[in-house]
C-alpha cells in the first residue's frame, strides 16, 4: 500500500507511504489517488494530504519514467490524477514536511492550502533530468506565486528552502514536524464548521476561469440565498448578537 487513509466523518488523511523510496509517486499511487478521489467526489470531505518519515514526496518514480514513452507523455498519468484532486469539491490542505520536489512538488501546487516545516525543500528539477515539469506546475504556479518567480524556480530547476517558499506564498505557515498534521487539522476544524455548501461554492468560485466572473459567483451566491442553512445560521448569529 503506497497511501495510507485515514477516514472521519468529515475529513480524510492520504498518507503517501513508500519511505524505501522517500515517498516517489509510482503508478500505484496514482491508482490510490484516483480510488481516493472517486470516493471523495461522491461523499465531498477535506482531504489533507501528508507524507512520511519526514518527507512529503521526494518526486516521480524516476525507474517509471525513464521506460515512459510519448504516448505515455500524452496520456498525463501523473497529470490527470492532480486535475482531478484540485477539482475536489471540498479544501485539499498539503501539510509539507521535508522533500516536496519534482511530481511531489506538483501535487502540492494542485491543493488549495499549503503548510510545511522548517525542514521543506520544493522545486521542480525536472529539467535537468532531461524532462519537463507537466503534471501542474507550469499552469498552477504561476496562480500561486506570479509568473516572474514561477519562471525562475522552473527554468533553473532551482529548491526553495522552507522559509523562501514561505516568503513566495508557496506555503501559508511552517509548524514544527510534530505540529503539522494537527496545525492540518486545526485547518479542517475551521473549514468543517462553516457551511459546506458555501465552502463548495467557494472553492468552486476559486477554481472558475476569469471569464466567468462575476457570473459565476452571481449564480452561486443565489442558490446560497435560498438555502435553509444560511437562514438558520443567520438567525443564530442574530439571536446571539441580541444577547449580548
Amino acid at each position: 500500500m503506497t497511501l495510507h487513509i485515514e477516514e472521519r466523518d468529515d475529513r480524510v488523511v492520504a498518507a503517501l507511504d513508500r519511505p524505501e523510496k522517500r515517498n516517489a509517486i509510482d503508478q500505484e499511487t496514482i491508482d490510490a489517488l484516483h480510488e481516493l478521489c472517486a470516493s471523495l467526489e461522491q461523499h465531498p470531505r477535506v482531504l489533507i494530504l501528508t507524507g512520511t518519515d519526514g518527507v512529503f514526496a521526494a518526486g516521480a518514480d524516476i525507474a517509471q519514467l525513464r521506460d515512459r514513452t510519448a504516448e505515455d507523455a500524452r496520456r498525463g498519468i501523473n497529470a490527470m490524477a492532480f486535475v482531478r484532486i484540485n477539482e475536489l469539491p471540498m479544501p485539499v490542505i498539503a501539510a509539507l514536511d521535508g522533500w516536496a520536489l519534482g511530481g511531489g512538488a506538483e501535487l502540492a501546487y494542485a491543493a488549495d492550502i499549503r503548510i510545511g516545516t522548517p525542514a521543506l525543500r520544493i522545486g521542480n528539477p525536472e529539467t535537468g533530468l532531461g524532462i519537463m515539469a507537466a503534471a501542474g506546475a507550469t499552469w498552477r504556479l504561476p496562480e500561486i506565486v506570479g509568473a516572474a518567480r514561477a519562471s525562475e524556480l522552473l527554468l533553473t530547476g532551482r529548491i526553495l528552502a522552507a522559509e523562501e517558499a514561505l516568503s513566495w506564498g508557496l506555503v501559508s505557515a511552517l509548524y514544527p514536524p510534530d505540529d503539522l498534521l494537527d496545525a492540518a487539522h486545526a485547518l479542517a476544524d475551521r473549514i468543517a464548521a462553516n457551511d459546506d455548501l458555501a465552502t463548495r461554492h467557494t472553492k468552486r468560485a476559486l477554481r472558475a476561469p476569469g471569464s466567468e466572473h462575476p457570473a459565476i459567483e452571481l449564480e452561486l451566491q443565489a442558490e446560497l440565498f435560498e438555502s435553509p442553512e444560511k437562514h438558520r445560521r443567520m438567525t443564530e448569529f442574530l439571536e446571539k448578537k441580541a444577547r449580548r
